[in-house]
């Protein structure tokens, strides 16, 4: 059965009817097959990380229970990777619910993530790759805190000096010079005496072109974005003004920042994807993306709330390769699961479900589909169409019985000479509740 919150065949003809093409444009948020909240972009290498934590689908309140994890190449197509770390990788922290935001960061190729423990301190995680897995090399917490509001939200920065830096805190500012095994730490934590105006919570540091930067969730409630700019790691900070103005439509924030083959994102939340399905607040929020600005002088332009067509991608999409189905632009009434043998996969697929892959580079040309799939029934089909949902039909792959949904089986099809780019749309076509699960494509 579908969880509460997917859209049933009958709300997607309502919203089809309404918005027509329009709806097809949505990129933003960039992930709608879960909840996800607290971006924590990294770059490495030629790839964004982007880490996030997780409202549970029946989530009123936070019911946070583990970290997933998504990459991309392009900024408009992206992979799940599934939970990449959880509340019980660490043995004296929080057990049940609580796996608020964190941060990843790189060293000497080591990736360190922080997380705090609300209510008994803050914690770090080590991997040998930024997929994991990620281990508690203490087995204690790094740091103690008050435990008030003020252990939450770490962000870590490393300065071209070599020395790092931690920095949390709501409704308080902290911070703490972290040695070069990024595990331990100098001095004292220091309360910074004077943070910025409007400061709440999510503190994300940064350094360009000589200034230091700090954004952060800034005024409440709602919360927007501010930042501010100083000419040390250690402040004092100046308000400049904020990257994107509060709102009623995003009760919270948290900033993720990163400059990216030549462009530079910030990232944050809203609730576009609960607004959809309930009038009523809860916390299920959803990441989006914006491109930003600098001016000459460093300061940043005031973005709009979260467009929903989200950035543009930064290159095409190689779909002559093996693509995981749970690459994804945007989807609708669709989940993904991991399997502990194939890995992670696109489930709870009803008729009419879709997912879209942006800016597929055919060259001069695609002359045959391939998917891995498994299905219990027959009678069950994948259109394949480019340019919008109701587009051209290219081809069409019927789903061949495997016998059993955990049970892959290959189906192939010929689809009419495809060249160029397009978007691309899966839309999955059956009767009878699930049809089927959805591991990889590719195009000949």
């Amino acid at each position: 059965m579908k969880n509460c919150n997917r859209w049933r065949a009958t709300k997607l003809a309502l919203l089809f009817s309404v918005l027509g093409n329009i709806c097809f444009a949505q990129n933003n948020p960039v992930v709608q097959t879960k909840y996800t909240a607290d971006p924590a972009p990294f770059v490495y290498k030629d790839t964004v990380f982007l880490y996030t934590t997780h409202d549970e689908d029946d989530a009123k309140g936070f019911k946070m229970l583990n970290w997933l994890l998504y990459t991309s190449t392009d900024m408009a197509n992206w992979t799940d990777r599934g939970i990449v770390a959880s509340l019980d990788d660490f043995s004296w922290g929080t057990k049940g619910n609580g796996a608020w935001a964190l941060q990843v960061i790189e060293r000497d190729g080591k990736f360190y993530m922080y997380c705090p423990m609300h209510g008994k301190g803050l914690g770090v995680l080590v991997a040998d790759n930024p997929y994991g897995p990620f281990k508690d090399p203490l087995n204690k917490k790094l740091i103690e805190t008050d435990h008030t509001w003020n252990d939450i939200d770490p962000s870590p920065f490393i300065d071209d000096d070599g020395q790092a830096y931690l920095y949390w805190g709501n409704p308080d500012l902290y911070c703490v010079k972290l040695n070069k095994d990024m595990i331990s730490y100098s001095g004292e934590v220091i309360k910074v005496a004077s943070k910025p105006a409007n400061y709440q919570e999510g503190p994300w540091v940064w350094k360009r072109e000589g200034h230091y930067y700090l954004a952060y969730a800034s005024t409440c409630c709602p919360e927007g974005i501010g930042y501010a700019m100083s000419t040390s790691p250690l402040g004092p900070w100046e308000y400049k003004g904020m990257v994107m103005d509060a709102t009623k439509r995003s009760n919270g924030n948290h900033p993720g920042i990163i400059d990216y083959k030549g462009k530079s994102y910030t990232f944050g939340l809203n609730y576009e994807l609960l607004r959809k399905i309930s009038p009523e607040h809860s916390e299920r929020r959803s990441v989006s993306v914006a491109e930003m600005t600098y001016n000459a002088d460093g300061t940043i332009q005031t973005l709009p709330f979260w467009l929903p067509e989200g950035v543009a991608q930064v290159e095409n999409f190689n779909p002559f390769r093996r693509v995981e189905a749970e690459t994804i632009a945007w989807a609708e009434g669709l989940k993904t699961e991991r399997n502990p043998v194939s890995g992670m996969y696109v489930t709870n697929i009803d008729n009419n479900d879709y997912l879209k892959v942006r800016g597929v580079d055919f060259g001069k040309g695609a002359k045959k589909f391939e998917a891995s799939l498994a299905s219990v029934k027959a009678g069950s089909t994948i259109e394949i169409r480019i340019d919008s949902l109701n587009g051209p039909l290219i081809s069409v792959c019927k789903v061949k019985p495997s016998g059993d949904l955990n049970k892959w089986s290959t189906s192939l099809s010929k689809l009419k000479k495809t060249k160029e780019v397009h978007d691309v749309y899966f839309v999955f076509k059956g009767e009878g509740g699930e049809l089927f699960n959805f591991d990889w494509w590719k195009f000949y």
